[in-house]
């Protein structure tokens, strides 16, 4: 509407680049995360074999190692066992089994995923520092034979990095995870032992069940409660010599090798990495599952609130004062700023009221068309046309104020048209002396194209959906510049409309609250605004509102310890739009990019479930609140694709904003070029069907050209 005045900011860009890297870094983890578990690049299985391995290599000894002349095989010598344990570690039966070990004794080799190297580095260490070996068994238990070559890289060089990182220590034992004997490394498996053998991997496999432990053996058992007995029992074995590990058997120093300094860190940031990336899902799986739950509950609290305060409404209750009709006089304030479209359509429907006695005062807020023009040109009476230079809405309204000659004021936006019974059912809530202010029902009237019939639902489904509940609870936090009724001695009594924040009327319904008054909601008043009618306008005035609601709650935030009303509704409202206004758009990108993770790499059919699932409670919702307001149906059918494309405009809107505040940056005014459209005859349905109001009365559409 109008312009701010005073020395403004450039609102912030730069953190449009830190949202992208946040949402990159959430997709990273998420990818990460997926690539571990298999459900992207997945490779969890081992297909049948289609070919055996190489004849000379299928002599049932173990080890394997891969050079220039082909393959070379070993085996434990007799009376020699290497135990080994494969997998992931357990926090319960892996320290059991060192336990044991250190009885006997004994010494193995652990085959590990480098995850849970990464994930429990004190069992690392503690396998090192009593005399064991650590091996590869890929980070993630991935089959190489199956893995993508960028998987089978990883595979390994993640593994030794994690073991660097949790240990200070690098592996050449490897053991192919679905492999047991050499002869199971058959089909793709031995391809992808001889391109980790490349590498200096030493392929150890498992010898057969049936060999016997005195004739030299290597074992396989799981780091479980059956590993954990069969190692106990084999451990008795008194044909055995010793138990030693795969590179005691074979008579070397170690396989293992001493890292440097840069491999450490690397391996360090790795384990870091990993430990952030597990803590973030933990929190999304919670965040997303709050988010939906909350959703729900919002669409649900709006549906049993409204029905209450219908039945409120058509329900009289014993011991309820009979009101008085309000017929007092009644003065509008039209602030204006370069509203010559529409100027002429909002006087004329303020004219036509059924409410006779009203003073009209048109505040021309240093326009520079001819806004003022054509208001003086409106031959009546009842309407008084102010100009000023240019100081902001506030002040316009303020303007008006001191010229107000009623103890009954109404605010109206300049592109507003007035049902003819509006402003008569507007006023009645007055007759009770406790309240201060009014809210009308604002519609949208440009509607016909799809960027209107979004926010047609939105102002059906939320605004005024919202408005119902908040006066259930008596928490009403914005009365709006559209169609707002107030005492005049309530308004003095808070010093006007302040222009300290951008949403002048969130900060003067809840100034209301503050000193005392109660802020009601009138649905049957009903008025119809223009909407801005591209996305860049929409952003404009919603990044303002939103910045300007932000204001508003940091100034009145010592509500929530105040006493009384005022106490108990900053203490409503301001935790639900913290909640639902801030926190969850805030987190709404994230949250969205962790369904889509989940409906194009876990189970698209739970996600769309799940969606479908909250769509139909916003459809019953939304279709309720329509019939409430007697509006068609039809309109339902833009909803779905409504969650695509605008709920997301609207979660940036308010990532945009709150980045504003945090920098603390002054937003300018954002004017909207208006186009005369919110007419309610400009609509395909009538608007004496839409509201309910009877033909009779409404009165004949005036434009600038009949006058």
């Amino acid at each position: 509407m109008s312009r701010h005045s005073g020395a403004v900011l450039r609102p912030p860009r730069g953190h449009w680049l830190v949202l992208l890297l946040a949402l990159l870094v959430v997709a990273v983890a998420l990818l990460f995360e997926g690539w571990t578990t298999h459900q992207v690049d997945a490779a969890r299985t081992k297909p049948p074999c289609t070919r055996p391995i190489p004849r000379e290599a299928d002599d049932g000894k173990p080890l394997l190692r891969f050079g220039p002349k082909g393959v070379a095989s070993a085996a434990m010598p007799p009376g020699t066992v290497a135990l080994t344990f494969d997998g992931g570690f357990d926090p319960v039966w892996t320290p059991r089994l060192l336990d044991l070990l250190r009885r006997h004794h004994a010494r193995a080799t652990f085959f590990v995923y480098g995850k849970d190297a990464a994930q429990h580095p004190d069992l690392m260490r503690r396998i090192l520092r009593e005399g064991h070996e650590i091996g590869s068994y890929t980070y993630s238990g991935g089959d190489l034979g199956v893995a993508s070559p960028l998987r089978a890289r990883l595979e390994l060089s993640l593994t030794q990095s994690a073991f660097a990182g949790a240990a200070g220590i690098n592996s050449t034992l490897l053991r192919l995870p679905h492999t047991t004997a050499a002869d199971t490394l058959c089909g793709a498996e031995w391809p992808a032992a001889k391109r980790a053998a490349a590498q200096g991997y030493l392929v150890v496999a498992s010898d057969h069940k049936d060999r016997k432990p005195w004739q030299g053996l290597v074992t396989q058992h799981s780091q479980t409660d059956l590993g954990y007995h069969e190692a106990q029992d084999l451990l008795r074995d008194r044909s055995v010599k010793r138990f030693t590990t795969v590179s005691g058997g074979l008579q070397r120093l170690s396989f293992l090798d001493e890292v440097t300094a840069a491999q450490k860190i690397k391996g360090e940031g790795l384990i870091w990495s990993q430990r952030l990336g597990h803590a973030f899902l933990t929190v999304m799986v919670w965040t997303l599952t709050l988010t939906g739950v909350l959703g729900v509950l919002r669409m649900l609290l709006f549906a049993v609130f409204a029905r209450l305060h219908v039945r409120r409404l058509r329900r009289y209750r014993p011991g309820a004062p009979r009101l008085r009709e309000v017929r007092d006089p009644v003065t509008v304030l039209v602030p204006a700023y370069n509203e010559e479209a529409g100027i002429a359509s909002t006087v004329y429907s303020l004219l036509a009221s059924t409410h006779p006695h009203l003073q009209i005062i048109v505040i021309d807020d240093g326009s520079t068309d001819a806004t003022a023009d054509i208001a003086e040109d409106i031959d009546d009476p009842r309407v008084t046309v102010i100009r000023q230079p240019n100081g902001g809405k506030p002040s316009a309204l303020n303007t008006g104020l001191a010229h107000a000659r009623h103890d009954i004021v109404v605010m109206v936006d300049a592109d507003t048209i007035f049902e003819p019974a509006a402003l008569a059912r507007l006023i009645q809530p007055l007759a009770h002396p406790a309240v201060g202010a009014v809210s009308g029902n604002t519609k949208v009237g440009n509607r016909r194209r799809l960027l209107g019939k979004w926010q047609h639902l939105e102002y059906v489904l939320g605004f005024n959906l919202d408005r119902r509940m908040f006066e259930v609870l008596e928490c009403m936090p914005t009365v709006p510049g559209a169609i707002g009724a107030f005492r005049r001695d309530a308004l003095m009594g808070v010093g006007g409309v302040s222009d300290a924040t951008l949403a002048e009327d969130t900060d003067l319904t809840m100034a209301l609250w503050r000193a005392g008054w109660r802020v009601v909601y009138e649905e049957s008043a009903v008025a119809w605004t223009e909407v801005p009618g591209t996305v860049r306008q929409l952003w404009r005035q919603r990044y303002r509102w939103c910045y300007g609601t932000l204001q508003a709650m940091w100034k009145h935030r010592h509500s929530v310890t105040e006493v009384g009303p005022a106490g108990r509704f900053g203490r409503r409202v301001l935790l639900y739009i913290t909640l639902f206004q801030i926190v969850l758009p805030l987190c709404a990108p994230v949250v969205d990019l962790f369904a889509l993770f989940g409906a194009l790499f876990r189970d698209p059919v739970e996600a769309g479930l799940v969606w479908f699932g909250f769509l139909s409670v916003q459809l019953v919702t939304a279709a309720y609140a329509l019939k409430l307001d007697r509006e068609r149906l039809r309109v339902l059918c833009v909803l779905p694709l409504q969650q695509f494309v605008y709920r997301q405009l609207m979660y940036l809107v308010v990532i945009h904003s709150v980045t504003t505040a945090l920098l603390g940056t002054r937003l300018k005014w954002h004017s909207m070029k208006r186009t005369g459209t919110a007419d309610p005859y400009l609509l395909e349905a009538p608007s004496a069907e839409a509201s309910g109001v009877p033909p009779e009365e409404l009165s004949p559409r005036r434009t600038l050209s009949s006058q």
